[in-house]
């Protein structure tokens, strides 16, 4: 019994560990940016201007790029990206522009791609970016080949193409650009923003054992992805906790107006930013804080924010920003805690050598049980990126990692089951299939390159294997149609 209650007092502190690391290190300068984007995007770019670009009479090569590029600016997850995906294909989209649309909106947009990047290593945020672009425009294209007669039946019953007229003020890029700036200052490391151009000193006692301390509460090994708290970190926590508070008692309720709380909230987020872009050095008797190049870049880039929001946006928009970007938040952060808490405890459970042994080579075998991993281990946006790095750091190649990452925020039952409401079970669970090969697919190309293969050989290799779905695809497509019209004729 004691074994048992020891073995369970263990994993809730592993699962402890684990949140109140990414909470200091992964958080600030990467998602807190990130959310404030996404509820830009929201609040000041009109819907038409996104949805304009999707419509059945705008030429393909305008039509998949912007569908695209509408899901990497949105920060939704696989549950949220139906409803938006639901209304512009009712709306007029096409079948394969608003596939290509729901798949890379919760694959690659810009949140999943900024986490992955910093959690997990540049070259896979990359790769997926890459691949998942190139292969939902590719779904999206098979999608409306496949299912055309469908496609064009639709286009005939629903509305008028989207408006036209609808545009972007210059203000609203200026302050998007801001903001993708600051993401940039903050997550990109080199040594421009990592260079120490000031220090200061302060005379503060006890840190070195308040460092000390931190290290044996929270679980520190690098083998397995355990990263510890530092004083720093810990210091970034209480600031995001006094943020949730004010937020809740400022920004709740901002279409009321700007309140107190409101003030105090927007000041401690400008401040937790600024702390996280310092360097702290602990010392014996005094505590070091080193300005860095990315300390300076982040302070002009709240300074241009408050004066855009200040001078350029009205109030009423204003609060409609701070709203929007207070619901991603309470939508997403949430749950990314309680998923990064259970990925702690569930590491603590995991044999490294189980990963290893399904998972741990680029092989077909390994690279589906990647895609398997994320349809049946599904998690909302954003916390599929620690799952991820958990499995890396217990053996598995990289290639299966972003077959994970590419199929998990794209295969949960949940969102298959909903989506074939939309547009009919075959269409839903052909897209499955589509996503599952090119998941895999994914996977093993990059694994391939980073196992060293030759890029000429890897493009090789992806031309001859699209050749072959596209085909697959036309005889599908012709089969289906022949069974049509054999049945329409025994009708008559």
């Amino acid at each position: 019994m004691n074994a048992l209650i020891n073995g369970m007092l263990d994993l809730l502190h592993a699962g402890l560990g684990n949140m109140a690391s990414y909470l200091a290190a992964h958080v600030l300068l990467c998602l807190l940016p990130a959310f404030l984007i996404a509820g830009a995007m929201s609040a000041f770019i009109p819907k038409e201007m996104v949805t304009r670009y999707l419509g059945r009479t705008t030429p393909k090569f305008i039509s998949y790029p912007a569908a695209a590029a509408a899901g990497f600016l949105l920060a939704v997850c696989s549950c949220t990206v139906i409803p938006l995906f639901a209304g512009i294909y009712k709306k007029g989209a096409g079948l394969g522009p608003a596939i290509t649309f729901l798949f890379v909106a919760p694959a690659v947009n810009i949140l999943a791609l900024t986490y992955t990047g910093t959690v997990i290593g540049l070259d896979l945020a990359i790769a997926r970016l890459v691949l998942s672009l190139t292969f939902g425009i590719g779904i999206g294209l098979l999608m409306a080949l496949i299912f055309r007669r469908e496609d064009a039946e639709h286009d005939r019953s629903t509305d008028d193409p989207f408006a036209s007229q609808a545009t972007m003020r210059t203000t609203t890029l200026a302050f998007l650009v801001v903001l993708v700036v600051m993401l940039i200052v903050g997550t990109l490391q080199i040594d421009l923003f990592r260079s120490i151009y000031f220090t200061v000193d302060l005379p503060v006692a006890g840190v070195d054992s308040l460092q000390s301390s931190l290290n044996t509460l929270v679980p520190f090994d690098a083998s397995r992805g355990e990263e510890g708290v530092t004083v720093q970190g810990a210091l970034l926590i209480g600031l995001l906790l006094l943020i949730g508070i004010s937020a809740w008692k400022g920004v709740e309720k901002i279409h009321d107006g700007f309140n107190a709380w409101t003030w105090i909230s927007i000041s401690l987020l400008a401040l937790t930013l600024l702390v996280a872009s310092l360097g702290f050095a602990p010392h014996a008797n005094t505590l070091q804080i080193l300005i860095t190049g990315k300390t300076l870049g982040v302070f002009l880039c709240l300074v241009l924010l408050a004066w855009l929001l200040s001078r350029k946006f009205p109030g009423q928009e204003v609060r409609d920003f701070l709203w929007e970007t207070w619901k991603f938040i309470k939508q997403i952060f949430p749950l990314l805690i309680v998923g990064v808490f259970v990925v702690g405890m569930v590491r603590g459970l995991i044999k490294p050598e189980w990963i290893e042994s399904i998972a741990g080579n680029n092989t077909v075998l390994g690279n589906f049980i990647g895609v398997i991993f994320g349809v049946f281990m599904y998690f909302p946006t954003l916390v599929e990126v620690p799952i991820a790095q958990m499995f890396l750091n217990l053996g598995m190649h990289r290639g299966p990692l972003l077959a994970y990452l590419i199929s998990d925020p794209e295969l949960s039952l949940q969102s298959i089951l909903i989506t074939a409401t939309i547009i009919g079970k075959l269409k839903a669970w052909v897209y499955v299939v589509w996503v599952a090969l090119f998941s895999t697919l994914s996977g093993l190309l990059y694994g391939a390159w980073v196992d060293g293969t030759n890029l000429v050989l890897i493009l090789l290799y992806l031309v001859l294997f699209i050749s072959f779905l596209v085909a697959a695809g036309l005889l599908l497509s012709d089969r289906k149609k022949r069974k049509t019209s054999a049945g329409n004729q025994t009708f008559m």
